[in-house]
């Protein structure tokens, strides 16, 4: 039969590392620490497969795309693009694994609607030929088309869903859709539908469900009257297709024009830094020239003295009678040739004063020519950065301009997009709606004929020996005499009811239905999404809590046979596991070991915390 194949699962943002895990077409196993996004991923695949919500964890800030890549039965690549929080899906008949900014070649809802035709539900089961299968959904026969959901729980296993008091058979517990369910499980291991069968309300049936019928109609009503366009789903989705395209067109030169407004807004302070920094050297160099410039007059003043001086005392010398200029002495107490030698003392004293200040002087000069240039220099680099800052508030203006005119209109095209998706959220919600009263009047209607309802005894046979081989090949203790209670829904093993069992036990149980129901429906060539995905199937320890059932404890033998099995399923198998697996798994499966640290891969999310 026709089976779906998972190759990756891809969170993108527009300035985000890629979040990554590539899966392998047979077995591929996720395991360690607890907290780094294991259970996420699981979560997410669901959501891709028209899930109604996913919690966003914090590492998932400014991820705007999730891609999950599928093979289709006939061997092409299927992209599945879906945002956060929206019920929009767009599909890629492409294997895409980055950020997308194409056209898409289809779009469709997450919410599955019996009235469209436009649903991912439907699409999916068209190319598995399952687009025409009818199941019961009431005891009185009558019936609704097969959903994808219907198949998803029993091939995708959360967490929560696989210690949970739910039996693995149903998806929700709730009364009004067992029987659809149990309808689910007679298809897979029968592969028959149920006939579409004529039925009519009953006035039983048309009392009991007036009340919320009429309360069904006015919220309808309640919710058009807010509508505020007449556009059809296509329509808008067309319409959002193109705003998207829009969006992008705009962002990137958005984009482009705030970095290149960050860059010249950091040049001009750069400059303006520069230009502070001339000014200060500036004033320095001033000051200095100032001073040494006072310096150089006056080593000038001190040389035209001392020449004066020599010259005066020389003339002094040869002509003046009577005492001495240079000592004092009366004529009658000078010695011959008196004048004459301090006239010659004289001159030697001025002469090496001369020499001294112009050696001061001749040492001065090529500092104050340096200081001359450096001034130049500097006066003619500061008028250069001012012109330069000039120039820069010049082109931060025009982009302030370009960016404010960019941002508006990406701002109206965020608007616009709200108003469509709003729209589509409200056309969606109207035909749940519609969907729900259509089932309101179609319960409790009697049937001219009642189908079969339940499996064939030889049938229930094998498929509880395909269990029993499971939980045999596991090694799991206290499980013998494994059955199916299709009165109950519920899993028996060792004399007990699977609710009945500790949470260890519970886990292994619901992890051993899902493979053996996947085991029973390849082996036989009977519908099946082709692949299981299994959040904590083998858990073998756990805090002990006040309501904990008493049972048998979970080897490690368990957890190496399961995963010893495990490496023959038929089909693809997704693992997800808090310990390490065997080392012959390591080197046979794709497998991830999220560390939680900074040594190897800390999580799904390059961003991690850890």
């Amino acid at each position: 039969m026709s089976e779906l194949q998972l190759t990756h699962l891809t969170y993108c943002g527009a300035d985000r590392p890629p979040a990554q895990i590539i899966f392998g077409p047979e077995l591929t196993v996720i395991y360690g620490t607890s907290d780094t996004g294991k259970s996420f991923i699981v979560k997410s695949i669901e959501y891709m497969l028209g899930g109604a919500d996913l919690a966003m964890v914090p590492e998932s800030e400014g991820y705007t795309q999730i891609l999950l890549g599928l093979l289709m039965p006939n061997g092409s690549p299927l992209t599945l693009l879906r945002a956060p929080d929206s019920n929009s899906i767009f599909l890629y008949y492409a294997d895409l694994r980055a950020y997308v900014t194409e056209m898409p070649d289809a779009s469709v809802t997450a919410v599955h609607n019996a009235r469209s035709r436009n649903s991912l539900s439907i699409h999916m089961l068209r190319e598995l030929g399952l687009d025409e299968v009818l199941i019961r959904k009431n005891e009185a026969g009558g019936t609704r088309p097969l959903a994808l959901a219907d198949l998803l729980h029993l091939a995708l296993v959360t967490e929560n869903r696989m210690v949970g008091d739910v039996p693995p058979v149903l998806r929700t517990g709730t009364a009004n859709t067992r029987t659809a369910e149990l309808s689910v499980m007679r298809f897979l291991v029968t592969g028959e539908g149920d006939p579409a069968v004529d039925t009519g309300p009953n006035a039983g049936q048309r009392r009991v469900h007036k009340g919320q019928v009429q309360l069904l109609d006015q919220l309808v009503l309640d919710l058009s009257s807010k509508l505020r366009t007449q556009e059809n789903e296509r329509q808008l989705r067309d319409r959002h297709i193109r705003i998207r395209t829009a969006l992008d067109e705009q962002s990137a030169p958005l984009r482009q024009t705030n970095e290149s407004h960050r860059e010249a807004v950091d040049a001009r302070m750069e400059t303006a830094r520069q230009l502070a920094a001339l000014d200060e050297r500036l004033t320095e160099v001033s000051d200095l020239l100032s001073r040494f410039k006072l310096l150089e007059a006056q080593y000038r003043s001190d040389l035209e003295r001392l020449a004066m001086v020599n010259e005066a005392g020389s003339i002094l010398g040869y002509f003046k009678v009577g005492a001495c200029p240079f000592c004092g002495a009366e004529r009658e107490h000078q010695q011959p040739n008196h004048r004459l030698e301090e006239t010659t003392q004289l001159h030697t004293a001025v002469e090496a004063e001369a020499a001294k200040t112009t050696a001061l002087l001749a040492d001065l000069l090529p500092t104050i020519s340096d200081l001359d240039g450096e001034q130049t220099a500097l006066m003619n680099r500061r008028v250069q950065a001012q012109s330069d800052i000039g120039v820069w508030d010049q082109i931060i203006e025009e982009l302030e301009g370009g960016i404010a005119a960019l941002r508006s209109d990406v701002e109206d095209l965020v608007e616009e997009r709200s108003v469509v998706e709003r729209e589509l959220e409200l056309q969606a919600r109207i035909a749940e709606l519609d969907d729900k009263k259509s089932r309101l009047v179609g319960e409790g209607a009697v049937a001219t004929t009642r189908p079969t309802q339940h499996i064939p005894t030889a049938t229930l046979g094998d498929f509880d020996s395909i269990l029993q081989q499971t939980l045999d090949a596991w090694q799991v203790p206290a499980a013998d005499h494994a059955e199916y209670d299709q009165y109950y829904a519920e899993i028996r093993a060792g004399g007990r009811k699977r609710i009945e069992r500790g949470k260890g036990m519970r886990s292994v149980l619901h992890s051993a239905f899902t493979t053996a129901l996947a085991r029973f429906c390849m082996d036989r060539d009977l519908h099946h999404l082709g692949f299981v995905v299994l959040d904590s199937p083998v858990v073998t320890y756990r805090d002990p809590e006040p309501d904990d059932i008493d049972d048998v404890e979970l080897t490690s033998t368990v957890v190496d046979r399961f995963y010893k099995d495990m490496l023959s399923f038929p089909g693809q198998a997704i693992i997800i596991e808090n310990g390490d697996p065997p080392t012959k798994v390591l080197s046979e499966a794709a497998t991830y070991h999220f560390t939680g640290t900074t040594s190897g891969r800390a999580g799904f999310f390059p961003t991690s915390r850890h």
